[in-house]
């Protein structure tokens, strides 16, 4: 279930009309090229192509458990772990990796040896019960079918701060499409922002005829817009995943971002 759709305003509603109006003068813009160069497809993945929130919350919580036990791994905190679920689902929009779910629930100035701890927890979890881990795992409705079209006609790419194995998985057993390791990005492990990615991705491919980067974190766009060296870059934010509302209608009002639908990603993804 796409989770941002019931919560529009008639302003974001103004703003859709401005997105299909943008989105149509792109596809224009790129009719007139030649047919003969593809496009290079960035994709977010978490709050573009997956709802990870319901696992990385509960593997967020067994991490914590082994962090703190004393707090964590306790019946009281057993018998609280779907109220606290909830509410890290409810601050995700300001999560901007797997790895924050452990600080949302205690703090902890030792950020390198949580993201291990909780790298740990995950395998542990894959490995022991790998039907458990993938369940709370949910790939958004309508967004297979145009990732694996692009596939075969863009150079496509999967730009994300989860690992890379994770992302990996989920693609293969959630979505049914084996996506390459060597076009997964993670920056969770390389450290590298998501802006000096699509550099790279522009470098490797300067016959590309259109460079489109979606994602769900409109702070995300907002800096590489920020960025000059990647103004060919037409940005995307879905109207779904981890947004507000408000941050949608802050987007639909910038001139060089489009906000889309999911009927608007499958054409976008189509062209």
């Amino acid at each position: 279930m796409i989770c941002a759709a019931a919560s529009r305003s008639g302003a974001l509603r103004c703003g859709h009309r401005l997105a299909r109006s943008k989105l149509h003068a792109g596809q224009r813009r790129v009719s007139v090229s030649t047919m003969a160069s593809k496009r290079i497809i960035a994709l977010d993945f978490d709050g573009v192509v997956c709802d990870s929130v319901g696992e990385s919350s509960l593997s967020g919580f067994k991490a914590a458990a082994k962090q703190w036990p004393e707090i964590f791994d306790t019946p009281e905190a057993e018998a609280k772990k779907p109220e606290l679920v909830e509410k890290m689902r409810a601050v995700r929009p300001v999560v901007e990796t797997g790895l924050g779910e452990s600080a949302r629930v205690r703090l902890s100035e030792k950020m390198r040896a949580l993201l291990t701890l909780f790298g740990s927890v995950r395998d542990d979890w894959i490995a022991t019960d790998l039907a458990g881990w993938l369940a709370p795992n949910q790939i958004y409705e309508g967004v297979t079918e145009p990732i694996r079209a692009a596939m075969d006609s863009d150079e496509l790419y999967i730009v994300t701060t989860k690992q890379a194995h994770y992302t990996e998985k989920l693609m293969s057993d959630m979505a049914g499409i084996n996506f390459p390791m060597d076009r997964i990005f993670s920056q969770t492990m390389s450290g590298r922002p998501k802006g000096e990615v699509l550099q790279k991705l522009a470098d490797a491919h300067p016959e590309a005829r259109q460079k489109i980067f979606v994602e769900d974190k409109l702070s995300t766009l907002e800096k590489v817009n920020k960025d000059e060296s990647l103004n060919s870059w037409d940005l995307y934010l879905v109207d779904w995943g981890y947004n507000t509302a408000a941050e949608r209608e802050r987007a639909a009002a910038n001139p060089r971002i489009t906000v889309i639908t999911v009927e608007q990603f499958k054409s976008l993804l189509a062209v």
